[in-house]
Protein backbone atom coordinates (compact mmCIF):
# COMPACT_ATOMS: atom_id res chain seq x y z
CA UNK A 1 0.00 0.00 0.00
CA UNK A 2 1.35 3.02 -1.20
CA UNK A 3 1.13 6.15 2.07
CA UNK A 4 -1.01 8.03 0.24
CA UNK A 5 -3.63 5.52 0.36
CA UNK A 6 -2.86 4.39 3.76
CA UNK A 7 -3.53 8.22 4.96
CA UNK A 8 -6.07 7.91 3.48
CA UNK A 9 -8.19 4.76 4.11
CA UNK A 10 -7.35 6.17 7.57
CA UNK A 11 -8.80 9.54 7.30
CA UNK A 12 -12.56 7.39 5.82
CA UNK A 13 -11.72 4.63 8.75
CA UNK A 14 -12.07 8.01 11.22
CA UNK A 15 -15.02 9.43 9.65
CA UNK A 16 -16.70 6.23 9.93
CA UNK A 17 -15.85 5.75 13.41
CA UNK A 18 -17.38 9.32 13.72
CA UNK A 19 -20.62 8.39 11.64
CA UNK A 20 -21.25 5.15 13.94
CA UNK A 21 -20.52 7.37 17.01
CA UNK A 22 -23.47 9.75 15.88
CA UNK A 23 -25.91 6.82 14.99
CA UNK A 24 -25.19 5.53 18.14
CA UNK A 25 -25.36 8.43 20.51
CA UNK A 26 -26.35 11.18 18.91
CA UNK A 27 -29.57 13.15 19.64
CA UNK A 28 -31.97 11.02 17.51
CA UNK A 29 -32.02 8.12 19.09
CA UNK A 30 -32.57 4.72 16.77
CA UNK A 31 -35.60 3.87 16.22
CA UNK A 32 -36.15 -0.07 16.13
CA UNK A 33 -39.85 -0.78 16.58
CA UNK A 34 -42.05 -2.79 18.82
CA UNK A 35 -41.30 -6.23 17.01
CA UNK A 36 -37.70 -7.23 19.72
CA UNK A 37 -40.07 -6.07 21.93
CA UNK A 38 -37.94 -3.14 22.65
CA UNK A 39 -34.25 -4.85 22.70
CA UNK A 40 -33.90 -3.61 18.76
CA UNK A 41 -32.68 0.04 19.27
CA UNK A 42 -30.58 -1.11 22.32
CA UNK A 43 -28.55 -3.90 20.22
CA UNK A 44 -28.66 -1.33 17.17
CA UNK A 45 -26.74 1.22 19.65
CA UNK A 46 -24.23 -1.27 20.84
CA UNK A 47 -23.37 -2.69 17.93
CA UNK A 48 -22.71 1.04 16.61
CA UNK A 49 -20.81 1.52 19.56
CA UNK A 50 -18.20 -1.54 18.67
CA UNK A 51 -18.13 -0.06 15.21
CA UNK A 52 -16.89 3.03 16.79
CA UNK A 53 -14.14 0.97 18.43
CA UNK A 54 -13.06 -1.07 15.70
CA UNK A 55 -13.04 1.41 12.90
CA UNK A 56 -10.61 3.44 15.38
CA UNK A 57 -8.66 0.33 16.16
CA UNK A 58 -8.53 0.09 12.46
CA UNK A 59 -7.80 3.41 11.46
CA UNK A 60 -4.74 4.29 14.11
CA UNK A 61 -3.48 1.22 12.88
CA UNK A 62 -3.56 1.87 8.80
CA UNK A 63 -2.70 5.83 10.32
CA UNK A 64 0.66 4.29 12.09
CA UNK A 65 1.49 2.31 8.53
CA UNK A 66 1.27 5.44 6.93
CA UNK A 67 3.54 7.37 9.19
CA UNK A 68 5.84 4.48 8.16
CA UNK A 69 5.72 4.34 4.63
CA UNK A 70 5.85 8.01 4.58
CA UNK A 71 9.17 10.08 3.79
CA UNK A 72 7.29 12.97 5.89
CA UNK A 73 5.12 12.32 8.97
CA UNK A 74 3.27 16.06 7.61
CA UNK A 75 2.46 14.41 4.48
CA UNK A 76 0.52 11.48 6.13
CA UNK A 77 -1.20 13.53 8.74
CA UNK A 78 -2.29 16.46 6.27
CA UNK A 79 -3.82 13.40 3.57
CA UNK A 80 -5.41 11.75 6.62
CA UNK A 81 -7.18 14.74 7.62
CA UNK A 82 -8.42 15.88 4.36
CA UNK A 83 -9.35 12.50 3.98
CA UNK A 84 -11.21 12.52 6.86
CA UNK A 85 -12.96 16.18 6.40
CA UNK A 86 -14.25 14.96 2.79
CA UNK A 87 -15.47 11.26 4.01
CA UNK A 88 -17.24 13.05 6.71
CA UNK A 89 -19.13 15.31 4.70
CA UNK A 90 -20.10 12.63 2.23
CA UNK A 91 -20.60 10.17 4.84
CA UNK A 92 -22.86 13.16 6.79
CA UNK A 93 -24.92 13.99 3.37
CA UNK A 94 -25.95 10.12 3.00
CA UNK A 95 -26.73 9.06 6.26
CA UNK A 96 -27.89 11.95 7.72
CA UNK A 97 -29.06 14.38 4.88
CA UNK A 98 -26.61 17.16 5.69
CA UNK A 99 -26.07 20.00 3.54
CA UNK A 100 -23.05 21.36 1.30
CA UNK A 101 -22.69 25.00 1.65
CA UNK A 102 -20.44 27.21 -0.08
CA UNK A 103 -17.83 27.73 2.61
CA UNK A 104 -17.63 23.91 2.13
CA UNK A 105 -17.13 24.13 -1.17
CA UNK A 106 -14.39 26.81 -0.83
CA UNK A 107 -12.94 24.88 1.64
CA UNK A 108 -13.00 21.48 -0.04
CA UNK A 109 -11.10 23.18 -3.08
CA UNK A 110 -8.23 24.85 -0.87
CA UNK A 111 -7.95 21.74 0.73
CA UNK A 112 -7.65 19.55 -2.61
CA UNK A 113 -5.10 22.54 -3.86
CA UNK A 114 -3.05 21.96 -0.77
CA UNK A 115 -2.71 18.11 -1.07
CA UNK A 116 -2.21 18.72 -4.77
CA UNK A 117 0.91 20.80 -3.91
CA UNK A 118 2.08 18.68 -0.87
CA UNK A 119 2.07 15.65 -2.70
CA UNK A 120 3.90 16.55 -6.55
CA UNK A 121 6.53 19.45 -4.76
CA UNK A 122 10.09 17.73 -5.21
CA UNK A 123 11.56 16.70 -1.31
CA UNK A 124 13.93 19.37 -0.36
CA UNK A 125 16.87 18.24 0.87
CA UNK A 126 17.38 17.91 5.08
CA UNK A 127 20.62 18.61 6.40
CA UNK A 128 21.24 15.53 7.24
CA UNK A 129 21.50 14.86 3.48
CA UNK A 130 23.78 18.12 2.82
CA UNK A 131 26.52 17.26 5.80
CA UNK A 132 26.65 14.18 4.58
CA UNK A 133 27.68 14.76 0.74
CA UNK A 134 30.03 17.52 1.89
CA UNK A 135 28.33 20.17 0.57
Amino acid sequence: MRPAGAAAAAGLLGAAAAGAAKLALGARPLSGGEAAGGWLPVLLHVGCIGLVCACNAVMWTVFAKALRLSSSSASASVTTTASNFISSAILGKLLFGETWTPLWWVGLTVTLCGLVLLHTAAPQPTLHMVEKKGL
